[in-house]
């Protein structure tokens, strides 16, 4: 045995102690042919991942909070950090593949929009009367490394990886996640279903045990956390957080983020499931609400909100133009296109390719182009 063969082999020891649920390295699948090295193909794609573009721009894409100046408000990359994290904290309790849970976790929000949620629907608004399809960040993440990054080549990353970015989303709640075996086909069917029927992408269980520990982990990572930086600009107390909620899961990040972790454990040790105490679901859940009612609903004004709503529109009409006319000093061209191969132009439509420009940007990108052309 080379140097190099015991190095491969020294990646895939921690994977015979793992848990009989866990998803092993030998159990990847890829859409496209792959030579591997000595990386195990699920720490293959963390690689991949964190040295795509994609993943930089995270630095300054929105939370919950657009155009804020506070530094310590949490940005995307904040997130995704947290929930990394915190699943693979789950992840290790239980003794599941760590590579596939991080791997799922860093890259789960790149399908992210300029202006959080509130870009999302902008975009989404944009699709439906444009492209007649539906538009969800999660299904926007795996059109993202199919077919969009590396110049249109996609990243081939395993099918588990995929399903669990398409599978992540932390808005559904449940008291118990489930995996789901399926096949490449299956996969891709659930894909193309998504983009004609929203609803449908949030309630899709991901394939592996490690899917339902990112899934669970995305809104631990952001339920306490968006409090505290809602607390820190001032939207309201932390009085006012009910009691009725804090008396179990704690009134401070730190306490919420290790009560629902331990909880996790104690509850889905050993089983095929991850899964929550009632006690603690009912609580996570009214928190949920709580600030969807107090922090989500006001992460812009009415004002704001029609304003970049309107902005959105205008750009995709400005890049269309641009398209149409084969401006090749546009943005869209220089930033974008010119570095898509020609399998990607050819065979994406050229109202497609303004989604995947628009929803690639980063805040501050999104407000500079929009200056031009007011």
């Amino acid at each position: 045995m080379n140097v190099l063969e015991k190095a491969k082999k020294n990646f895939l020891m921690k994977e015979k102690y793992l848990s009989p649920y866990a998803t092993l390295s030998k159990d990847a699948i890829r859409f496209g042919g792959e030579k591997e090295d000595i990386r195990p193909p699920y720490f293959h794609d963390i690689d991949r991942i964190i040295h795509s573009l994609s993943y930089t721009r995270y630095l300054n894409k929105t939370q919950v909070y657009p155009m804020n100046d506070n530094d310590h408000v949490s940005r995307r990359i904040t997130h995704v950090q947290l929930v990394s994290k915190i699943a693979r904290t789950i992840g290790r309790a239980l003794n599941l593949n760590e590579d596939l849970i991080e791997a799922i976790a860093l890259g789960h929000d790149i399908g992210h929009t300029p202006l959080g949620h509130a870009g999302e629907s902008m975009i989404n608004e944009i699709c439906q009367k444009e492209l007649g399809c539906s538009f969800a960040h999660n299904i926007q993440g795996v059109r993202y490394y199919l077919c969009v990054a590396n110049g249109g080549k996609g990243h081939n990353l395993t099918l588990q990886v995929l399903d669990g970015i398409m599978t992540h989303n932390g808005e559904m709640v449940s008291p118990i996640y489930e995996p789901m075996k399926k096949t490449k086909e299956e996969f891709l069917r659930e894909y193309e279903e998504a983009y004609q029927d929203l609803k449908k992408s949030k309630t899709y269980r991901p394939m592996t045990l490690e899917g339902c520990v990112v899934r669970i982990s995305d809104i631990i990572g952001y339920i306490g956390r968006d409090i505290e930086d809602a607390i820190m600009i001032g939207k309201f107390d932390r009085k006012d957080l009910p009691e009725s909620i804090t008396s179990i899961l704690g009134n401070n990040n730190r306490d919420i983020v290790n009560t629902i972790i331990l909880d996790i454990i104690k509850e889905s040790m050993d089983k095929p499931y991850i899964k929550m105490s009632d006690k603690v679901y009912q609580a996570l859940f009214a928190l949920k609400n709580f600030n969807q009612e107090h922090i989500y609903r006001y992460s812009l004004s009415t004002i704001q909100f029609k304003k970049y709503q309107v902005g959105m529109w205008k750009l995709y009409h400005q890049y269309y133009n641009d398209l149409v006319q084969q401006n090749q000093k546009s943005v869209i061209y220089t930033l974008f296109l010119n570095h898509q191969d020609d399998f990607y132009c050819k065979n994406t439509s050229l109202k497609r390719q303004i989604i995947d420009f628009l929803c690639g940007m980063t805040d501050d990108f999104f407000l500079k182009e929009l200056k031009k052309i007011r």
